[in-house]
């Protein structure tokens, strides 16, 4: 099959999921178990995924060598999505010296006498390289709006704490996500949106399987109490910053095979559209290595 070909099936699967406006955005117009009408086994959709995940190095290869563009890709989901699992499996072929992974858990003292963008700005991706945020500055407006004690430890000015704070936040991010872009950070985010039945099937195993204990926390369960609120915080999220240069993806997590093709091609599909080459040298620079070439070559 040809390139452009393969290039164009990829667009026809990942096209429904990206948002690329969210005015009148739904979360429960999308269905989590969702596969786009694949019926694949586990063998064939780990091959799909093997292809993908080659055809991203080549493309990561590139970006490294031209060293002006830099892919950013910000994963959020509730706990038992599968980030982590998505993470390593899409990234499995890409060259670690030109990715950057960065997992945000609890602010330090430091973190919280400076802005709430503070933390994740430091931990951007440098140009030619590929950055992955697991769980990102979304969390500002995520958990603390859901959990709205946290924000009260983050040292506002009171006049600063408002009925419109969320909103916002959610201007100032987009604001920082098309400045990101002007700067040539490409920047996608991903929902893996997982149903709440199959989250707690996810659990059930990991209490049932010594060997997954270790992934479990009771502060997962608890946060199931505030599924409404975690669902409607994310549908505004994303209503307030997806755009044409910094699209979401709701991504169906229900089925980790399709989630982690669905990442994988939308990964591709973007890397591919920057038209990424090697670096090419001058005529002076040419000459030279012919030069060296050839003092090499007289070398006994």
């Amino acid at each position: 099959m040809a390139r452009q070909e393969i290039l164009d099936r990829i667009q026809k699967y990942v096209r429904p999921y990206c948002i690329t406006n969210g005015k009148g955005f739904q979360l429960n117009n999308f269905d989590p178990g969702d596969t786009s009408g694949l019926v694949l086994d586990k063998g064939e959709a780990s091959e799909l995924l093997q292809r993908g995940t080659e055809w991203l190095a080549e493309e990561q290869d590139m970006l490294y060598a031209q060293d002006r563009w830099s892919l950013l890709l910000v994963f959020q989901a509730m706990d038992a999505a599968g980030k982590d699992g998505t993470i390593k499996h899409v990234m499995s072929g890409v060259n670690p010296q030109g990715c950057q992974v960065f997992s945000f858990k609890q602010p330090s003292s430091e973190d919280l006498d400076h802005d709430f963008l503070w933390r994740y700005s430091k931990c951007l991706p440098e140009r030619g390289r590929i950055g992955i945020f697991n769980r990102s500055y979304y969390e500002e407006v995520l958990v603390v709006r859901v959990h709205r004690e946290i924000l009260s430890r983050q040292k506002l000015p009171a006049p600063l704490v408002g009925a419109h704070i969320w909103d916002q936040r959610l201007s100032d991010i987009a604001h920082f996500e098309d400045y990101l872009t002007r700067q040539g950070t490409v920047i996608l985010k991903f929902f893996l949106h997982v149903s709440r039945n199959e989250q707690k099937k996810r659990f059930m195993e990991r209490l049932d399987k010594p060997d997954k204990h270790w992934k479990f926390s009771p502060s997962d369960v608890h946060e199931r109490k505030f599924w409404d609120d975690y669902m409607y915080a994310f549908e505004e999220a994303i209503r307030a910053t997806a755009s044409e240069h910094a699209p979401w993806y709701v991504v169906p997590a229900d089925n980790k095979w399709f989630t982690r093709l669905l990442v994988a091609a939308a990964i591709v599909e973007a890397v591919e559209k920057l038209d990424l080459t090697y670096p090419t040298i001058d005529p002076e620079k040419r000459k030279e290595l012919q030069t060296i070439r050839a003092a090499l070559r007289r070398e006994k």
